[in-house]
């Protein structure tokens, strides 16, 4: 059980990846004090666990409704992760987002950016929304349903604690460092992406024979 959540956590950690959302964090809480950015980094990392929430009790529900299958959510979840991957890796983690100018702009202006653009797409977005339906089918026993849904809230007190301390981080790693991080972490979660999409593909070809 141990070894699943530790799995697990580490898949989350690095799809959500709120080390590259601390860029965006420290911009846009530029003007506020120390306690409004505390508050601001607490709501966003309480609206990501609810969203994420939502998303593993919920989500199959969501694509029984449309017809998707498990195989293929992997697959296109896997898409979605192995290109935020790329991202990272070539330093387009926020274009990768969707955060274009316009959203950029509209983000500046807005007196509370916890929910978005934080929360989502920045922490929730459709691959680590994707990662945990596809883990709820996967794990079906209560149980283990439980040890995974337990990394959800995991993930977001390391994310708080990550973003109320960014300007820390910020400074003692430095760009190259920060850089340094989100390439490897990139690398990671290019590999996770591709592992979901080989799984579907050989439970495709396996149901074929």
């Amino acid at each position: 059980m141990l070894g699943l959540f530790f799995t697990v956590f580490g898949a989350l950690f690095s799809v959500a990846n709120p080390l590259g959302t601390m860029p965006m964090y420290i911009g846009l809480t530029e003007g506020s004090d120390n306690a409004e950015r505390k508050y601001i980094a607490l709501k966003a990392s309480i609206y990501f666990l609810l969203i994420l929430t939502v998303a593993f009790w919920g989500g199959k529900y969501v694509i029984s409704f449309f017809g998707i299958s498990i195989d293929s959510l992997r697959i296109g979840g896997g898409l979605i992760i192995a290109s935020s991957g790329f991202a990272l890796l070539t330093g387009n983690f926020s274009k990768h987002k969707g955060m274009n100018k316009q959203v950029k702009e509209d983000a500046y202006t807005r007196e509370d950016p916890s929910m978005t653009p934080l929360a989502v797409p920045m922490l929730a977005g459709p691959g680590s929304i994707s990662l945990l339906i596809s883990l709820h089918e996967q794990y079906a026993c209560l149980m283990d349903s439980v040890v995974v849904y337990l990394t959800i809230p995991a993930v977001g007190i390391a994310t708080y604690l990550i973003l109320r301390s960014s300007a820390y981080l910020s400074g003692r790693l430095g760009a190259s460092g920060l850089n340094a991080i989100s390439r490897i972490i990139g690398f990671i979660v290019i590999a996770i992406g591709i592992e979901y999409i080989l799984t579907s593909v050989k439970a495709i070809v396996n149901s074929m024979i």
